[in-house]
């Protein structure tokens, strides 16, 4: 596998990839990395939303790809998900008895808060060897937050906080949640760079309607895709010199099947060779940057 290079402003080029939500799927990200490293395009900003800005802190930190999907597996796995709140239900069940409130979640955060703190510690965002945009939702507001300094667990914390399966984080008196709910895929927080390659995921709907989960997921997916579309509809309107890609799997991924990791890094890589020729080009066309 190839390693991250310390000098990661390429041809003085301010390039930025940018990565979306998608649970596990947002892990082909480090195969895009990888052949981004291997031909010398590694971008000198990343962003990152959800899943996405997890296996974007990895790659900011400098990990090789074997390490980072190493990582990776102990980050984003069902386990994280498994340790119930005993207040929950009588929360929903009982609103005003069991004092349901802004901060209510179904899960308990802190195997989530254990496996972020073991894999990143207390490292803060801009100390980081590359430069890193974590996406989340304010929850009052619906807004975008984009954090670009502060404690690093506690960005991808809030990033990654899906409302009711785990609580909102407070951050500078904002009650912040996962990034996905304002924008799956956020291409215009990369606005300032001069290119953008983007890696998204089309949410999937499901195949047959037969209960209230899959009938809620089908909404849920169609508004999250509108959104991704409408969202790189947007930078493109405005200018934004954007390559996306957003991969089709030839099958069925959960959102925590960790046994897929090594298929899903191996179809970024796929999907970003296929795409070097036009993100060589949108580089070529790039103004460079003044020498600092």
């Amino acid at each position: 596998m190839t390693a991250l290079p310390k000098n990661l402003n390429v041809s003085n080029h301010r390039f930025a990839v940018v990565l979306g939500s998608g649970g596990v799927r947002s892990i082909a990200a480090l195969g895009m990395v990888e052949v981004l490293a291997r031909e010398g395009l590694m971008p000198d900003l990343v962003v990152g939303c959800s899943a996405g800005a997890m296996f974007g802190a990895l790659i900011a930190a400098g990990h090789d790809v074997d390490e980072a999907v190493r990582i990776a597996t102990t980050l984003w796995s069902a386990e994280v998900t498994r340790k119930r709140r005993w207040r929950a239900i009588p929360q929903m069940l009982w609103p005003r008895l069991g004092r349901f409130d802004a901060d209510f979640a179904l899960r308990d955060d802190a195997p989530v808060m254990q496996r972020l703190e073991q894999a990143f510690g207390d490292v803060r965002i801009e100390n980081l060897r590359t430069a890193l945009r974590v996406t989340t939702t304010d929850a009052g507001t619906g807004q975008r937050v984009v954090l670009r300094e502060g404690s690093l667990v506690q960005a991808l914390r809030a990033s990654i906080a899906l409302p009711f399966m785990f609580a909102p984080v407070q951050i500078e008196g904002r009650r912040l949640i996962d990034g996905f709910v304002a924008d799956p895929l956020p291409v215009s927080a990369a606005a300032d760079a001069h290119s953008v390659v983007a890696l998204g995921f089309e949410s999937p709907m499901p195949h047959r309607i037969d209960g209230p989960t899959r009938m809620l997921a089908q909404v849920t997916s169609a508004l999250t895709n509108n959104l991704m579309q409408a969202r790189l509809a947007e930078a493109n309107t405005c200018g934004t010199r954007l390559l996306s890609i957003v991969p089709k799997l030839e099958r069925r991924v959960g959102l925590f099947d960790t046994q897929a990791m090594p298929y899903l890094v191996d179809t970024g890589r796929r999907a970003t060779e296929a795409m070097l020729p036009a993100i060589r080009a949108m580089l070529n066309r790039a103004p460079r940057l003044a020498a600092a």
